[in-house]
């Protein structure tokens, strides 16, 4: 399992401490100092179900700064919001859990980290 995170999210921490309590074996991705690919996004994208507009952060600055929130969340502009996630990772959603069975969740709730876990677990 690998988990993408920022140190300073809470969320991001109640994760870990949830993986820790679990006793399942992960690695930590800061993905703010290791920006994931464009290509890594849309696997991560493909193993959430997800489009990238569900995964971007729009209240972040930089989001207004590009005006993310008037792009079109539609097939011809798809690449368009992955290139952006790429260039500007504090604008993907945290934490991300991938499971070894191929699944990921965006680990908001404390259900969607234990259904991580489960996948996991399930592997």
């Amino acid at each position: 399992m690998e988990i993408w995170l920022n140190p300073a999210c809470s969320k991001c921490r109640t994760a870990v401490a949830d993986l820790d309590a679990a006793g399942v074996p992960y690695t930590v991705r800061r993905y703010l100092d290791d920006p994931p690919t464009a290509a890594e996004i849309r696997d991560v994208l493909d193993r959430l179900g997800l489009e990238p507009w569900d995964i971007a952060r729009t209240g972040e600055a930089v989001a207004g700064e590009i005006g993310l929130k008037s792009w079109p969340k539609d097939a011809e502009n798809r690449e368009r919001w992955i290139e952006a996630l790429a260039a500007h990772p504090k604008l993907i959603q945290r934490p991300i859990l991938t499971a070894a069975d191929g699944s990921a969740v965006v680990g908001r709730s404390p259900e969607a980290v234990q259904a991580a876990i489960e996948a996991e677990r399930k592997g």
